[in-house]
């Protein structure tokens, strides 16, 4: 009996990957499910022709999806992870050079966002035999140096078949870092395009079902003896709840905590979801962009506990969120590199989920004291009041974004999921969308990535449809993030699947206007305007003779464009009710005015000002900027 079969590098690794199982207790599903590719010299003959010879022999092994931009694929295959929770994603593949370093921004992408996402980038030939190639880069002081060693700093995990024979021990390496929950984000494995198309005699072992188990680590005794303690002693404890909240699935059981205790939530972008807005322990956002109610327990708390956070600056508000100058943090993470963060010494390394259990059973009969809980229940009501005016119809004839949120949400169902990333978008969307479903609410907010707005809302969707889930994902993306990339409608068009893309025309950046008006630049270079040759700027009057309504209408999308009125809202808000109803994908285009806000939510962000200059506007926002500084600490806790 055969022990080994011929293959080339390329078809062994595709059917290495088409049996990869992830199992997360009771739920086993494919590790990688699917292949997104774009084709060149560099590939086409190797990871084409395998993923060709599968779809001919065994078309369930590698499925192939067609994309129309390297950096949209890997967003993709973010966008998939996130409605999966990191139990699967897709692999991307790309030609040489220009084709592998599109994917760079993807890699940082999904990294930064501890979301895995699996690079197949093809290199230039092992051999060197006819170099160099086309589209090969070359540094005479390296000749071993390739595009793709530019992923080295970008991925968790990288490698180089430089032989046929490394590709077992490097797949398993890959695969091994993908499943990690404390390790994954992009992994890369270049393939140089002639070892694609080499044959070895690959052992029948490699090609059967693998399953990789999620570790859920517990917490260890002492240090989980340490944070009860800290806990218990606490009179105005603050949980912040990140995105290991839902990648453990333990939305349950932080329920079951806070209810028990009455231990208020903050939730940081990436943990929205993990509390339904209206229930009692939600204070929403915290953070820079985060709401009133949570900023402010969040200023006096004297224990707060951080669970799957990374603690970035927007959710520390640069870290003047938490000003009791005695206040410590409980850090629950299942990576100790996040865990340790901003010099607490009360770090649980573990599983979110299991900490929460563990938590629930030591912390049995601790309740927190009930003037706070007043408090908690006080600043709630009042910042839902404020959303809800917020939300009130204006009749302005160019409605203001925190409007449109309202009116999007008023029509969108309980599970749809509203996906954005960059832009003022993310901060309207964590002060304002009242999320009511633990997938409900992916805003990428690690990378913020102008452009992930399509391309992650799609792979989102797909995600949802190979779970069987067929809600509907809503893109709320600006025309600044538009144009940045928006070419996979087209794939969304080709393979029937439905997004609902709501662009709101800002004419301009509207977030960095704003932050441009705060360090005293005048919103210089944001608007969207002709060129004055005269004053050599963007700052006139005159808007660009732009119609993106008909840039979407040109990829095969139905478009629906909101005219400017008294109506706008009304209009809207039948738009996308027939777009719900509707089955295929469609673009509501709506005119915004970019100088109405969202209400203040008291958080901080720290973008320096210059210590001179010879502008009025600059040298008063240098006076504030020094203020807000002052409330700074060098460490947490």
């Amino acid at each position: 009996m055969a022990t080994t079969k011929r293959m080339t590098v390329s078809q062994a690794l595709v059917g290495f990957l088409g049996h990869q199982w992830t199992v997360d207790g009771d739920v086993r599903e494919r590790t990688i499910p699917g292949m997104l590719g774009i084709f060149g010299h560099g590939n086409v003959a190797g990871i084409g022709q395998a993923l060709k010879q599968a779809n001919v022999e065994q078309p369930d092994l590698m499925p192939y999806y067609q994309a129309r931009n390297e950096q949209a694929m890997v967003h993709q295959a973010v966008g998939y992870a996130r409605m999966h929770r990191r139990r699967a994603t897709l692999a991307s593949a790309a030609s040489v050079g220009p084709g592998a370093a599109n994917m760079l921004t993807g890699a940082a992408l999904a990294t930064t966002n501890r979301l895995p996402a699996l690079l197949l980038p093809s290199d230039t030939f092992a051999t060197r035999v006819a170099d160099p190639v086309l589209q090969q880069l070359e540094q005479p002081w390296d000749i071993g140096l390739t595009v793709n060693d530019a992923f080295r700093p970008l991925s968790r995990f990288f490698d180089r078949v430089q032989r046929p024979e490394q590709l077992y021990s490097i797949a398993l390496a890959a695969m091994r870092v993908l499943t990690d929950p404390a390790e994954t984000g992009a992994v890369t494995i270049a393939l140089p395009e002639d070892v694609q198309a080499e044959a070895l005699d690959v052992p029948l072992e490699f090609l059967q079902d693998r399953e990789w188990h999620i570790r859920r680590p517990l917490p260890e005794r002492g240090p989980l003896a340490r944070a009860v303690a800290a806990i218990r002693s606490a009179k105005r404890p603050l949980i912040v709840a990140g995105g290991g909240v839902l990648y453990s699935s333990a939305e349950n059981e932080l329920r079951a905590l806070v209810e028990a205790s009455g231990i208020p939530v903050g939730t940081s972008q990436a943990g929205g979801g993990v509390l339904d807005w209206d229930h009692p322990q939600n204070l929403g956002g915290i953070g820079a962009t985060g709401t009133l109610a949570a900023n402010r327990l969040a200023a006096e708390a004297d224990v707060v506990i951080g669970i799957g956070t990374r603690y970035s600056d927007f959710t520390t508000a640069s870290r003047t969120a938490f000003q009791d100058p005695d206040v410590r943090f409980v850090n629950i993470n299942v990576a100790a590199f996040d865990a340790y963060k901003h010099g607490t010494q009360l770090s649980v390394i573990a599983d979110a989920r299991e900490a929460l259990v563990a938590l629930a059973v030591e912390l049995e009969g601790y309740q927190v004291p009930s003037e706070y809980a007043e408090r908690t229940a006080r600043e709630k009501a009042q910042w839902d009041a404020a959303v809800d005016d917020t939300f009130a119809p204006s009749g302005l004839a160019l409605p203001g974004q925190p409007e449109i949120v309202g009116a999007v949400q008023s029509v969108s169902a309980p599970e749809d999921v509203v996906v954005q990333a960059a832009g003022s978008l993310p901060g309207d969307l964590h002060k304002l969308w009242r999320v009511r479903d633990p997938l409900g609410y992916h805003v990428e907010y690690a990378f913020s990535c102008m452009g992930y707005e399509i391309a992650g809302g799609l792979g989102a969707k797909r995600g949802l449809l190979a779970a069987g889930d067929d809600r509907d994902v809503i893109v709320m993306v600006g025309d600044g993030s538009y144009l940045m990339l928006n070419t996979e409608l087209v794939t969304a068009v080709a393979e029937g699947i439905k997004l609902i893309v709501i662009l709101i025309q800002n004419h301009g950046y509207a977030s960095i206007g704003h932050l441009s008006e705060t360090v005293g630049s005048e919103r210089f270079g944001t608007w969207y305007r002709e060129y004055d040759p005269d004053a050599r700027n963007f700052q006139g009057e005159e808007i660009l003779p732009v119609d993106l309504a008909m840039n979407a209408r040109s990829y095969g999308m139905k478009v629906v464009e909101i005219d400017p009125g008294a109506s706008s809202i009304d209009d809207l808000k039948a738009a996308v009710a027939a777009a719900k109803a509707s089955d295929r994908s469609t673009f509501i285009h709506i005119n915004s005015d970019p100088l109405i806000y969202a209400p203040e939510g008291d958080g901080w962000w720290d973008v320096p000002v210059p210590e001179t200059s010879t502008l009025a506007s600059t040298q008063r926002a240098r006076e504030q900027y020094l203020l807000e500084q002052a409330n700074q600490k060098p460490l947490l806790g």
